[in-house]
């Protein structure tokens, strides 16, 4: 009899258990049915996606690594004492991003915010009003339109690095507002505009110096009717020619004379100085064209830097850089379908007054799409060239290899 108990015993145990996987199996199987009616989940062009049915709500998720080879150096030389230092072939994680994006409460209420792992830095962080194309809004910080090659995100460059002339020109990222838009004319009538103001003092700066502000423009005429979006390379390979001309100008008063991931710096020759003492005016003319494969893009500037403490003192430097690529396997059957070659000249005036002084580069760089900018490899060979009326000339060659990967 107790042995018979015994065995009720467990049975009853074991039903129990059995019952309870049975009916939380079911439970999560409705949940997944549920979430699945209300969401859907993707790996999309910006890495993994959750958008609600009524698409009032996306969040996407993305990161992105790059590996970095380089010798001599990896650096771009900047000085004349640059070409005589030691050595230093190096490998390293260059940069390790994590990216989130998407929209909430409605489709054109537009949030990202991105933030590099490697060095514990909040990059970019912003709201953007998209319901409209012509009128669009943007709050919060971001890299700033004011050169084409700045804005490209470093993983959809052509090249490994941007170039020589990206440290003196570039205003980087700012805290600011902004408004933009795209006026979509018939023919030739067809123009991108951005103005924003901003603290002007770099990167992770809430508070201004004083109380004067950075105030931007840009205007990009898409004479032929098609606009041309902020990317290195044809991947999209255009059948019909896109080509853009843009005009950038900013002006800005503050303690810095140039800006970078790191926030607000000093060009080489200046100090950080006090609230207010540089007044910097810049201008940037620029063009960009892609067509069956065939890449193109340029930027000449001209950078005023006023010292309001030094009596006006006032230094104009100058810079441009030309940039072009193809897929030859366009012309040549035996060229691979994935390699693309590319080029590009840059040259740098740290004073024009002092027409002797100047700095040079030329690249040559090979990429291997695996998977579009998504996955692919980049090489390439540089050579620098540094002059100084006061000094012997100065040349140099860097190898670098970049593997580029979004996960």
């Amino acid at each position: 009899m107790t042995h018979c108990l015994n065995l009720l015993y467990k049975f009853a145990k074991y039903l129990h258990i059995i019952s309870f996987l049975i009916i939380s199996t079911a439970l999560s199987a409705q949940q997944e049915k549920d979430t699945a009616k209300l969401m859907n989940v993707r790996y999309g062009d910006k890495g993994i996606e959750l958008r609600t049915r009524d698409n009032k709500f996306l969040f996407q998720l993305q990161s992105r690594l790059q590996f970095r080879f380089s010798t001599p150096y990896d650096a771009d030389p900047l000085t004349y004492d640059d070409y005589s230092q030691d050595a230093q072939t190096t490998f390293k994680i260059n940069r390790a991003r994590l990216k989130v994006g998407g929209h909430a409460f409605e489709p054109w209420l537009n949030y990202y915010w991105e933030y590099e792992l490697s060095q514990s830095n909040l990059l970019d962080f912003r709201i953007m009003i998209e319901k409209w194309d012509w009128l669009s809004f943007k709050v919060g910080q971001w890299k700033t339109e004011f050169t084409r090659e700045r804005y490209i995100s470093s993983g959809e460059q052509q090249m490994v690095e941007r170039s020589l002339i990206n440290r003196p020109f570039t205003v980087d990222r700012q805290l600011g507002v902004e408004v933009y838009g795209h006026l979509k004319g018939s023919g030739i009538a067809d123009f991108n505009y951005w103005a924003a103001a901003l603290t002007g003092t770099g990167r992770g700066s809430t508070a201004n110096d004083d109380g004067n502000l950075m105030y931007f423009g840009r205007a990009q005429w898409n004479f032929l009717g098609r606009f041309l979006d902020f990317e290195g390379s044809d991947l999209e390979f255009h059948e019909k020619p896109t080509p853009i001309i843009a005009f950038s100008a900013i002006t800005n008063r503050s303690p810095y004379t140039r800006f970078s991931q790191a926030g607000g710096g000093s060009l080489d020759g200046y100090e950080n100085g006090a609230p207010g003492q540089y007044r910097v005016n810049q201008w940037n003319l620029e063009t960009a064209f892609m067509y069956r494969g065939f890449s193109w893009q340029s930027e000449w500037h001209t950078k005023e830097i006023i010292d309001k403490l030094n009596n006006d003192e006032t230094t104009i430097l100058k810079g441009y850089y030309i940039q072009a690529g193809y897929f030859f396997h366009n012309i040549f059957d035996w060229w691979p379908q994935h390699l693309e070659m590319a080029g590009r000249h840059a040259a740098y005036r740290p004073d024009n007054s002092v027409r002797q002084n100047r700095q040079d580069e030329s690249t040559i760089a090979f990429n291997w799409f695996f998977k579009g900018h998504k996955n692919k490899l980049t090489s390439e060979f540089s050579y620098f060239s540094f002059q100084d009326k006061t000094l012997p000339l100065e040349q140099g060659w860097r190898f670098r290899i970049q593997w580029d990967i979004s996960l």
